[in-house]
């Protein structure tokens, strides 16, 4: 099945099965990458220019048609389950009330995909919250023969290191629930970093490269599992 097909699935299911709204009118036949909006005081916007690019860059090669913008989503809306894959990133404090976590949880459980990318001050309130979505699950660093390290691209050497934060290598955990990788998480590398706009990080293209290398990974994973 290609990615295409599997991700024309995944969003009939996610609109069918809960009749829900989106935001806005939009062609449902296109695959976006939604932002969780969030409280706490983080910048849950930050760089609005990584998603349109990450898009296009997905658009181009592979065979995914994807929309050209971003979607936001809070978790207590019930437009969440329009949407197969959800990001987050951002600098500083997450927050989830009991019933956002909640709802992420029956989200994540129902078939949906979490991608979180640490941009650096991010990491402990967002490991916080999450306890409240799987208060038993643990993230587990992912080894380097996982799916996702070679499923389109090849990263013999696990995730590219795109930003320094904490020196050391990048790390890749997931988070399984009932035997299924449902979130990834990036940490230490910033991997949406290098899907901004060239001039934003003036980060060399063969890096950027990587970065859309690695983000495209993993999408084609969370649309084929």
């Amino acid at each position: 099945m290609t990615a295409k097909k599997v991700a024309l699935i995944c969003l009939v299911f996610f609109s069918s099965a809960t009749g829900a709204r989106a935001q806005d009118a939009w062609d449902r036949s296109e695959f976006t990458i939604t932002r969780i909006k969030y409280r706490g005081g983080g910048d849950w916007y930050n760089d609005r220019s990584i998603i349109p690019n990450m898009l296009r860059f997905l658009s181009q090669n592979t065979n995914i048609r994807c929309a050209e913008e971003e979607r936001y989503v809070e978790l207590n809306d019930v437009a969440l389950f329009s949407y197969p894959f959800l990001f987050i990133t951002g600098h500083g404090n997450i927050e989830f009330s009991a019933e956002e976590a909640e709802a992420l949880r029956i989200y994540l459980s129902a078939g949906g995909f979490l991608y979180a990318d640490d941009d650096y001050g991010m990491d402990a309130t967002f490991r916080k919250q999450m306890e409240k979505v799987f208060p038993l699950e643990k993230w587990v660093e992912l080894p380097f023969d996982f799916e996702i390290f070679h499923n389109v691209f090849k990263f013999k050497n696990g995730v590219p290191k795109i930003h320094e934060h904490d020196g050391g290598p990048g790390k890749t955990f997931g988070l399984f629930h009932l035997s299924r990788l449902v979130a990834i998480y990036t940490y230490n590398t910033n991997i949406s970093d290098g899907w901004a706009d060239s001039e934003v990080h003036n980060d060399p293209e063969n890096i950027r490269e990587k970065a859309f290398q690695f983000g495209t990974n993993i999408i084609v994973y969370a649309l084929s599992h």
